[in-house]
This record gives C-alpha cells, structure tokens and sequence, in this order.
C-alpha cells in the first residue's frame, strides 16, 4: 500500500500542519517496527501529536494522502496489532493526562497516552479509587492501548467482583473517537454520537443478534473478535464498549471517560500449594466463592525458571510446599480485616485434599513484593533460559471457563508435548487464562509450519472448550486467523461490515483483527527476514550463545524500560519520553543495523544517536526482565563504529583521563589552573557550566606510601586505588584505609600505575581496556592467586572486575577469581568484618546508590553499615544521578545530565536539613549532586565512618561534610622536574582534543 503513496509530499504537509513532530527518517521507521510480538513491519512514518487537533490533522492529512493509519500507546503488544506500513500515531510522549477526575461517580476522563500507575496512583492517592483491570505492564503500559485491546490483568478479579466487570471494555464509559473521513463522536451507551452510524450498527445487531449471543463465548475473558455482543439490547446498545478491543482498525481514540472503583487500603496474600498446576486450576471455582481481589496461577516450571534466572529466591518467597500455586489476594479496609477473609478461606481447606499440599498467609510485605514481582515478570523473563531454546508469544493468553481451567492445563500441555514444546503455564487461573512462552523455531521454514499446526489445533482445542483464543493481548496478527474457529464464516463477516461502518476505506490497521496478514508471515525473525552476519566481537556475549547478534533480538518489547518512576533503568528515557532513549529502542535500532535492510551497518546516524545519550548506567542489566545488557552493546558497537577511525573529543578527553591524571598530577596547581579555563573545555568537549574536578596535591598512593608502616593485625586486603580516588579525592580513600585498618585489617595499596579502564567501556575503547586488564591480572596475580579480597572504593571500577572483565574472558580463570574477590567498600565489611562494631553517629542519612553499585550487589551493605552505626537511613529510590562519569560533563549532554539528576535525586539533598548526612559512595554522584545547586557535599561511607571516629556519636554541628577530614597537602620539596612536562602534556591533550574533533 505505501508503494502508491508519495510519502515525501505527506511528510512536508504533516510537518507544515500540526505543531508535534514528524518523523520519517529511516531510523524513526526502524524503532517503530516491533513491539512485543513476533512482528516486524516497516511504517510509513511516525507522528507524535502535541494535542488533540494535531491528531485530527494528522488523520485529515493521511486521508488525503491516502496512507493507512495505527494509533499507538506504550508499544508492549504482543500480538501485532502494534505494527503495520502505515503512519503510527504515538499518543504516549505528549498526550499523557488525567484530564478530570469525578469522585462522585467513580469517572477519569484521560488521554490515550496516559500510563496506567500515573491514573491509578493519582486517584489511589486523591480518592483512594483505582482502575480495576491492571496488566503485568501496568507502570508503563497506556490506556489508550490497554482500550485498544482490551487488556485486563490480576485484579480484573476485583473488576468482575467488585466494579464494571474484568476487561477493559467493560470499564469504559465513554470514548471520544476520531474516524478516518473526520468526523469526531462521542460514543458511549445507547449511542456513537451519529445517527447514520447508530442506524447502521443497530441494523448490523438485529441481522446477527441471534449468532452472537450462540457463538460468544461467556466467559470473563472474551477478548477474540470484536464487542459486538455490546450491542446487543441486553448490553445497552454501548458502542463505546463495542469501540474497545478493536485494536486500532475502526477508530482513533482522543479520549476515554473510565470507571473507577474502591480500592480497599489493605492486602493480604494468601498462597496455596497443589501438587501441580491442574490440581491448582481444579480449585479455582470454590477459590471464586470467597470474592478475591486477585486469582493468579504459577506452576512448578515457572518457579524453576525464575529461581535459574536470579530473579525468585526461595529464602524469600517462603513459598508453601507444592507444584503448583494459587495466589490469592484479599483487600479490606484494615489489615484484620483482609486477613480474616483469608483465613476464612484456609478454614475451609483440608491439607491432603484435592491435591492440596501446603497453604502460607503472608505477613510479611518484602515476601509479598517478591511474590507478586515473580508473577509479574513471569511472560518476558522466560524468553531466554540458560541451556534452553529461545521461547516466544504466539500461543500466551487463550483463555477458558474458569470452572475448567485445571482440565485445559492438562490437555494444553498434552498437546504441547505432542508437537515437542515445552513452557511454564501460569496466568489468571481465576479468570480462566493461561499465559505461556513456547519454544517455537520461527526462523525455519519448517519451523513455522510446526508453529502454524501447533496454534491451530490450540485454537480447536480452546473453542471445544468453549473459551476465547485471546483472552488479554488480542488477535492482531497472531490470532486475527484463527477466529473463524471460533466465530463461523457468518460473525467474520459481520466483523468486516462492522469496521466498514467506522472504516469504509479500510485504511485503519488494516491486515489485522479483520482479513488478516497469515500468522506466519512479517515474522521479524524469519528465514526472508533476519540473516545477521556474525560479528568477530570483543566480549564474549556467553549468554547470548556468543553472538552480538543474538544480544540485539534479547529485547522482547516489554517495556519496562519505559516506566517514569523508581529503579535506574533508564534515566534518559525518564527525561526525555523518547523511544529512541530507551533501552528497549537502542536494542531495536542496533536490530535494525545489524540485519542491514534500512539502516547502515557500524555506521548509522539513528544508531549513533540513540547510543549517545545512552548513560551506560547498567540499570538495564538489573531492572530489564530479560536482561538486555545496554552497555555493553554500546562497547561493543562503537569499538567496531570507530575501527581505525578518529573518535570525538571527549573520547580521550575522559576515556583516557588516567593518563591524563597521572600527568596532571606531577603538576596540580598548574593542571587545575588550565582546566578552569574555556579553552580547556572547548578542547575537550566539557559544558561551560561543568567543573572540572581539581587534582589533589598529594594522591593516595603517595600518602600510602610515605605513611608509617601499618598493619591491623589481621586479613590481608588489597585496597584498589582507582584513578579518581587516587588523582582526585585521596582523603576519601584514606578514610577507606583507616576503616579497614580500624576494622582489623591489613591494607595494602598496589603499586605502580594500574587502572580498570572504567572510562574505555563507555567510548568503545575496547581493544585499550582489554590490555589494562591484562596489565591488572599480571600485576596482582599473586595476590589474587592468594586469595586476597580486594576492596573497592569506586564502585563503577570495582563493576569493571565484577561485570565487564568476566563478560570479556568468562573462562580465564584468574579472571574469575578477581571478580569472585572483589567486593565494594561496604560489602566487604558486612561479609568480612560481620564481629566488628563500627563507630556510633547518631544521625539521619540519605543515601543515594551509584548506578553500577546498584548493577552489582546493591546499596544494602551500605544500608546496613550505617544503621549497624546508629545511622537512621533513608535509602533513595531515585535512579541514577545523571553524571555517569565524563557522560555529564559532555557539551551535549548537559542538559539531560541535569534533568536526570533533577528528576528525584537533586530536589530530595535541596530539602534535606543541613544536619542530614549525604551518602554517595560514586564518584560521579558526589560530584552531580555539589556542582548542580544544591549547597551540599555528598560524603562516601568510608569517610561517615571517618566523622564518627572524629567526633563521636553526636557527630559535628552543623553540614557533617564541612567537618570531613580534608586531603593530604603536600611536602615541600621541588618537583620542578616534572613541571615542564606536565604542563606540556596538558597543552598538549587539549591541542590533540581540539584537532580531533575538527
């Protein structure tokens, strides 16, 4: 269809018309061509809309064009409905608000793009009200999307039970549409704002009323097909509701008037152990008779798959004995009464009985988070099981009568083993629905056709059920096919004559829902469409079976990467509400370069752009489910982007500041002198507004050195003196080395110059970083062949011996025995030092955790260092601070360096009392926080343990930092040898910086 359409006269008169931005560069098409599905298609172009009236122009133009359309939210879909060739409108960067909320009647008028917590938390918070239906995705995912196709989630339990009903459409009121010839109605019940239409659709109703209310399934989750049961007189004739779950083929949504319902302030987990999963489903009819705000299933598979993957942990699930479990959830207006509901439940329950082998009421809301978070995550985590193959959506969400759900378990996975899959089934087993990864091969030819057999005999299966081929993500693509299975030929036409009544011109998402693309085609890893070749990379990529490749299709599209609050992933996306600058977009552009159909192999401008403001925070490795590994892709891409070429500025300006420092520090006052001025940072690439860290007069090996001999009396612990700490702040090292020494160690500080190569990782410098490593193991082999722990101050450099050293060479094993040895600073002390009473201070704390602390171990070390010293803590959820080493200081980074840090971490220090201690263990986070404005100076936990032993329990009066124990000064012999060639070497970077960039 794009072949007929002149595509750049469309892009010039979207651009002339409304005030949003259009976007139809190769790389804009690129990062809009998958979702979460199996899909990859290529769109026309892109329109973010800045208001209503740009979506209308938006639409008039593409009409006169003649271009297809798709509206698009959060992007999370999983069954294609999300991409097409056709212009996608993307609601969520600027059409994102609670536009009125009605207490009275329980009403929030919203916009499409509005992320679904942002409502939820506003009303919780205001009225104590919520929108029932809540999917997996819910920090992230849109309502305009979730309308669109019809999504639900765990509490579409207290939905059904307690509100409107459990799927999204049955929570709406109101819609205000947008059709593709212009004209603009309010749809709601008994009417879509149009006569002609309402005579039509009422027409279409009593033609097919009878085959409807045959054929529909009544089951809660009826998601497949369009609502034309809505229309039925029963239902009210509610063309709004009929309007949901059409996936964006009939109508463009501009707002969406929803209900609310109470949300009881307090929960109680109760969780059920059976011998297996259909035992569980078995239960589930008399679970329902005690009216649960949620019903969700997980077998045995799931919890081995999530316990291999790092991300559920026995010791703290507690999880009851048994195979298969019902996660049951009870609200109440006080704990008691939440429990006694549960409890009341648990006396009706035998052991023994039905299978059932174990029952836990949850006290404990650390175990209940943790819980419900491997829920959660259950769908996209699953995607990657070491030692198994890769497994995808396809056949994730049937669902059926919830009385026979532990029936289905048992014929889905005997059908199952029949065609040699295998998955984890678990889902909303209170509403009848299975969610499941499989492990198709879609990049055969034979392949797909055993994919193609395996849906459509699920699809019978399903229907002789008498259930619903989708019950949460819809038919898109990956379903659209099937439903004459389960409709007859009949309601498919009506169906048709249902989107022509909206969309004659059939130029709304067309090749979904309705006269489908085949299920097996636009396959984004399929035999005609993905071919990489394989890529000599320097890491080693060992679980991604060793192919860069194969870490570029990691993403799944869940979008976590997209929420706007708490964790670290992903600071830029947080300020920006770019897609580009979120991991799951870089991931998908770095797709596109590499299979090499739009976008330039190694050297593309959207895959530069989107890298660069990528802050290599490693929250990705963290906080993604499926564990794309951002930073390292980055690495690994701009090694090969700037093979035997020239790199910017700031490349050597700050991937090789330990040289630099090394120089600098022969000479400090005239190094500092020249870094103040703006010659200096225009060579370098630094922002005028950006302070230049001053070297330190004495440097912490020096100070080591020429310090009396000292030894605690007990383990040998080698202190790594990293390149900041050692060049630009030795009193915080010190402080370092007189805890340890206090704690009863024996420190010993390296020798000569060695340095991790922190820096080299973010500019691509790998072939540089791979011989400082080398370098590091020969000098400390010894040590490390010893056994000696060594202790990190930095906690980006102790990252590089945790993370990158073991994903370059995995099987070198002294290696794997410096990464196993290396511990930061307060972990050390809570695994080493347990007997140890640290110094009391009796203070508040803010602590903020650095990036790549967070990445590899966590704060809670931290955390329990300064609360085992009497320290009241307050642990900041407030991601990364924006700086990411020489990232911040960059001329164009700047502004978002700030902005991140703005976001939450920067307002928290500005309101903090001056008697608040500031913890930051980063350098970079120390740094953010005093050069933005805040009056304040962060301290490391070695230098609070510092205060304590200096002044007591009391601590000093007034801002502790003011009373931290300084920087060593130097001596008073000449160093007049070294002058010349320091100031030379200064010069000369910044000469070397400037021709480079030039």
């Amino acid at each position: 269809m794009s072949e007929t359409i002149d595509v750049p006269s469309l892009e010039h008169d979207l651009g002339e018309a409304i005030e949003g931005e259009v976007r139809f560069t190769a790389g804009d098409r690129a990062l809009y061509s998958a979702t979460g599905a199996n899909y990859r298609q290529l769109p026309i172009g892109v329109v973010i809309p800045r208001s209503s009236e740009d979506v209308v122009e938006a639409v008039r133009l593409c009409r006169e064009h003649r271009a297809p359309l798709l509206s698009r939210g959060g992007g999370t879909g999983l069954a294609g409905q999300t991409t097409n060739v056709a212009v996608v409108i993307d609601f969520s960067k600027y059409l994102n608000r609670v536009l009125e909320l009605d207490p009275e009647r329980r009403l929030a008028r919203v916009q499409p793009g509005l992320i679904l917590d942002h409502l939820r938390g506003q009303a919780e918070q205001e009225h104590q009200l919520t929108f029932g239906p809540d999917p997996s995705t819910h920090e992230y995912c849109t309502l305009g999307g979730m309308i669109a196709s019809n999504s639900c989630g765990v509490r579409s339990i207290m939905a059904q039970f307690y509100g409107p009903g459990p799927r999204c459409s049955d929570n709406v009121h109101e819609l205000e549409v947008l059709l593709y010839d212009g004209r603009r109605l309010r749809a709601r019940e008994g009417t879509s704002g149009d006569p002609e239409i309402d005579r039509r659709l009422l027409e279409l109703r009593d033609r097919y009323a009878d085959l409807i209310r045959e054929r529909y399934p009544q089951i809660p989750r009826r998601v497949s097909g369009y609502n034309l049961d809505d229309l039925l007189p029963e239902k009210g004739f509610n063309v709004a509701r009929a309007l949901a779950g059409t996936e964006s083929t009939c109508v463009t949504y501009l707002e969406a008037t929803v209900h609310l319902l109470h949300s009881p302030p307090y929960r109680s987990l109760l969780v059920l152990g059976y011998e297996d999963a259909p035992a569980a489903g078995d239960a589930v009819p008399e679970i329902l008779e005690h009216k649960p705000l949620g019903l969700e299933g997980i077998d045995g598979q799931l919890i081995e798959d999530m316990t291999q993957l790092g991300l559920h942990r026995h010791d703290l699930s507690r999880l009851p004995d048994g195979h298969g479990y019902l996660l049951i959830e009870f609200g109440g207006e006080s704990k008691d009464e939440a429990d006694d509901k549960a409890r009341k439940l648990m006396g009706e329950l035998k052991l023994g009985k039905n299978g059932l082998d174990g029952m836990k009421l949850y006290d404990s809301p650390e175990q209940e988070a943790h819980v419900w978070k491997v829920r959660e995550a259950g769908l996209g985590a699953t995607a990657f099981l070491p030692g198994k193959e890769d497994t995808y959506e396809g056949w994730e969400d049937s669902a059926v009568p919830p009385e026979r759900i532990g029936d289905y378990l048992r014929d889905l996975g005997k059908l199952a083993t029949k065609h040699g899959y295998e998955s984890a089934m678990y889902g909303h087993y209170g509403n009848g629905c299975i969610h499941a990864r499989w492990n198709f091969d879609l990049s055969s030819k034979d392949g797909l056709a055993k994919y193609r057999a395996f849906v459509e005999e699920g699809a019978d299966l399903v229907v002789s059920y008498g259930g619903s081929i989708s019950g949460e993500h819809g038919d898109g693509q990956s379903r659209a096919e099937l439903l004459p299975k389960m409709f007859g030929p009949e309601l498919i036409e009506a169906f048709r004559e249902f989107k022509s009544i909206f969309d004659p011109d059939w130029r709304m998402n067309p090749g979904k829902v309705v006269d489908p693309y085949p299920l097996d085609s636009n396959i984004r890893l399929g035999p005609e469409t993905f071919n990489p070749p394989q890529v000599n990379s320097h890491f080693a990529f060992l679980k991604d079976k060793g192919s860069f490749a194969h870490a570029t299709t990691r993403c799944v599209g869940v979008g976590k990467c997209r929420h706007t609050e708490g964790g670290v992933m992903c600071p830029s996306f947080m300020v920006t509400r770019e897609e580009m600058h979120s991991t799951r977009g870089r991931a998908h552009l770095l797709w596109e370069m590499l299979n090499g159909e739009e976008l330039t192999r190694w050297h593309d401008e959207a895959v530069d752009e989107a890298l660069d403001l990528c802050l290599s925070c490693k929250g990705c490795t963290n906080d993604c489910p499926v564990g794309v590994d951002m930073p390292t892709l980055k690495a690994e891409y701009l090694s090969h982007r700037y093979k035997r070429r020239l790199r910017p500025r700031p490349a050597y300006a700050f991937g090789l500041i330990d040289q630099a420092a090394r120089l600098a520090s022969q000479v400090p006052g005239l190094a500092n002198a020249a870094t103040k001025t703006p010659f200096f940072k225009l060579a370098a690439g630094i922002h005028p507004e950006r302070q230049v860290p001053e070297f330190a007069p004495v440097t912490l090996k020096r100070w080591f050195a020429e310090r009396p001999l000292r030894n605690g009396g007990g383990r040998r612990v080698l202190l790594w003196a990293d390149t900041f700490t050692n060049y630009l702040e030795p009193e915080v090292g010190i402080a370092a080395v007189e805890a340890l020494e206090d704690a009863g160690f024996h420190v010993v500080v390296p020798h000569g110059h060695l340095c991790c190569g922190r820096p080299l990782y973010d500019y691509g410098m790998l072939d540089l970083a791979e011989a400082y490593l080398r370098r590091v193991l020969s000098a400390l082999r010894d040590e490390i062949r010893a056994g000696t722990p060594v202790v990190g101050i930095e906690p980006s450099c102790v990252a590089v011996f945790k993370d990158e050293l073991l994903k370059l060479w995995p099987a070198n094993q002294d290696a794997r025995r410096l990464a196993k040895q290396t511990f930061h600073f307060s972990e050390f002390l809570a695994v080493h030092a347990e007997a140890w009473e640290p110094p009391q201070l009796h203070r508040r704390a803010l602590l903020h955790g650095h990036c790549h602390q967070q990445a590899t171990g966590g704060t809670g070390p931290d955390e329990q260092l300064l609360q085992k010293m009497g320290v009241e803590v307050e642990v900041l959820d407030a991601g990364c601070c924006g700086m990411a080493g020489g990232w911040g200081y960059e001329t164009g980074h700047y502004d978002v360096s700030v902005a991140c840090g703005e976001r939450a971490l920067l307002p928290k220090v500005r309101r903090a009392s001056a008697g608040t201690l500031l913890v930051a263990d980063g350098f970079s986070c120390r740094s953010q926080i005093e050069q933005c404005d805040t009056g304040r100076r962060a301290l490391h936990a070695g230098q609070v343990l510092a205060l304590a032993r200096l002044h007591g329990p009391a601590g000093p009066p007034g801002c502790p930092e003011r009373a931290a124990p300084p920087r060593p000064q130097p001596g008073s012999r000449a160093r007049s040898a070294w002058a010349a060639a320091g100031i030379a070497a200064v010069a000369g970077a910044a000469l070397a910086g400037r021709r480079v960039g030039g």
